[in-house]
């Protein structure tokens, strides 16, 4: 009963980061928290994986690269399966789902590997529930609870904002499973299917799929130089074939380049940053030691930085350090080395384009960290129980508070959802749209909710239009490494050219079919400087919807 109820309760806290966001009232579309620009990147994904070739949503011309496309070519699938729309899938279907199934994979799991419903009732309790210590800083600050990501990383609570990594825990889960039943009863079957589910990893969550190989590996050479057994290596050879054929399937063509050296940014920044930690002093001190050579006080220093980091994100799952070389065997050598894979890779590597990225390896430390805690704590009293579980709930509590006020961050209004509607239902073709303008997006955030637009460099055209965007979602490109800075230049351009022929040229060579602007914020037709040029007839475009915030246009085939 009681493992039940925490499930249940573990379902709908987490699912209630999501459940609210996508859906329509009389005002518009509401998003709370990272969903108004993720989940939006993720519909716009999903929507164009429904057709063939897969294109990039929005950076027309170019396929789609360096992404792990499993959650949402799975989503793709449902929605043509089953006619449910993208954003209720998204949003409203599949969250409670993924929130059910790991809280009962980490159930089973534990409980196959202890044979204790404890030890399993504790790990799922952490998966679910694990937070770091930033509530701590902000409750002596301003007496909140709060400060989920003061040390980078996102905590459990946040798990379903980022459903691929939801997804690849299932897949990490149930591949563990099939692996401890492999090893109990040598069937080969077993063996297939533990495989298969760590091998699909790395186009889920290419972070997962690469430290679980890695851990795979350092198990298999430990089972062989201690057990004499070669039945980790054969799952470690399965998995990797499946992941490289995966990987160079749909892998873009430098995806190297995308991982870069340098050290310790992370810590530099969760001292530095005020959205972070924000310990001034501290950075101050610490990168002048390593710019002044002073090394003696710079590794202390950045030992000091270190703890910080790794404690302040653990919380109260730290406690599985006092386990650790209790009874080694295979499966926690692997949990082990996931675990430390996870944590020097942030420490010492970043993503090319954006940096913080590679923060989500430590997603999966956070992971492991909290079944292997479960299982430290459950040998413990009761009453230390009852503190680590008060030491361990503020930082669900103070994360709540960013999904539960009644109006959202960003919106989509009813207005704009209305104009997608009509574009989605016109034949496919090339949207332009107005580039992001950051500036009026800083101005903004002094008033919200506010709309799309000026909340951050978004896909939400090519979302709920369903069309390939000439030009969106700036930090996504960024991501998978297009280099899409000098078509910025060009869409800037075009919008202050006075020649007649340029212009067309420019629609014609790029395939662009429609445009889309938003009246006012000089982003219509005919409130821009444009029109002092060229007006519809010049440009060989014809308005084909109009209501009170957007017109759509038509280029002209004789163009």
């Amino acid at each position: 009963m009681k493992k039940w109820f925490l499930i249940i309760v573990g379902t709908i806290i987490w699912s209630l980061t999501m459940v609210r966001s996508g859906l329509v009232s009389s005002s518009g579309m509401g998003f709370w928290g990272a969903n108004g620009h993720d989940g939006i990147w993720h519909i716009a994904l999903i929507a164009q994986l429904t057709k063939l070739p897969f294109m990039m949503p929005v950076f027309a011309g170019f396929s789609l690269q360096n992404y792990h496309i499993g959650f949402d070519l799975l989503t793709a699938f449902l929605h043509l399966e089953t006619g449910l729309s993208v954003s209720n899938l998204y949003f409203q279907i599949l969250p409670p789902v993924f929130a059910l199934f790991v809280g009962l994979l980490t159930y089973w799991f534990v409980n196959l590997l202890t044979g204790s419903a404890k030890s399993a009732f504790w790990s799922t309790f952490f998966v679910y529930f694990g937070g770091g210590l930033g509530w701590l800083v902000t409750s002596f600050r301003n007496s909140i609870f709060d400060g989920e990501s003061m040390f980078w990383s996102q905590q459990a609570i946040s798990t379903l904002i980022n459903p691929s990594f939801a997804l690849s825990l299932i897949f990490v889960l149930l591949g563990l499973i099939f692996l401890l039943k492999y090893l109990k009863n040598n069937k080969f079957h077993f063996l297939i299917f533990s495989s298969v589910f760590f091998g699909l990893l790395i186009e889920i969550k290419v972070y997962a799929g690469l430290l679980i190989l890695g851990g795979l590996l350092v198990a298999s050479f430990w089972r062989i130089i201690k057990e004499k057994k070669k039945d980790f290596l054969l799952v470690f050879l399965f998995s990797l074939a499946i992941s490289v054929f995966l990987f160079c399937r749909f892998s873009g063509k430098d995806p190297q380049n995308l991982i870069i050296f340098q050290p310790f940014w992370f810590l530099e920044t969760m001292m530095g940053l005020s959205d972070r930690l924000g310990w001034m002093k501290f950075h101050s001190a610490m990168t002048t030691y390593r710019m002044g050579g002073i090394w003696i006080k710079a590794i202390m220093a950045y030992g000091v930085a270190f703890l910080v980091f790794l404690i302040g994100n653990m919380g109260t799952r730290i406690i599985f350090i006092k386990d650790v070389f209790k009874k080694p065997d295979s499966i926690k050598i692997l949990v082990l080395s996931v675990i430390t894979a996870g944590i020097a890779i942030p420490t010492f590597f970043l993503q090319k384009g954006t940096p913080w990225n590679t923060i989500q390896f430590f997603y999966y430390s956070l992971f492991f960290s909290a079944i292997l805690a479960g299982i430290a704590v459950s040998h413990l009293s009761k009453y230390l129980l009852a503190v680590i579980v008060l030491l361990t709930l503020p930082t669900t509590i103070g994360a709540m508070k960013h999904y539960l006020p009644k109006n959202p961050p960003a919106f989509l209004s009813s207005a704009e959802l209305e104009a997608l509607s009509f574009l989605k239902n016109q034949p496919d073709g090339v949207v332009l749209t107005y580039p992001f303008d950051a500036v009026k997006a800083k101005e903004a955030e002094k008033n919200p909710p506010r709309p799309l637009y000026l909340y951050d460099s978004t896909a939400y055209v090519s979302a709920f239009s369903n069309k390939i965007t000439f030009l969106e979602d700036q930090v996504n490109l960024d991501i998978t490494g297009y280099d899409w800075k000098n078509r910025l230049d060009e869409v800037k351009l075009w919008y202050k050219e006075p020649s007649q022929i340029k212009s067309r040229e420019f629609l014609k060579e790029n395939n662009i079919k429609y445009i889309y602007w938003l009246k006012g914020d000089k982003r219509y037709l005919y409130a821009t400087e444009q029109r002092a040029f060229l007006g519809e007839t010049e440009l060989g475009i014809e308005k084909i919807f109009d209501n009170k915030e957007v017109g759509v246009y038509v280029v002209k085939s004789e163009i």
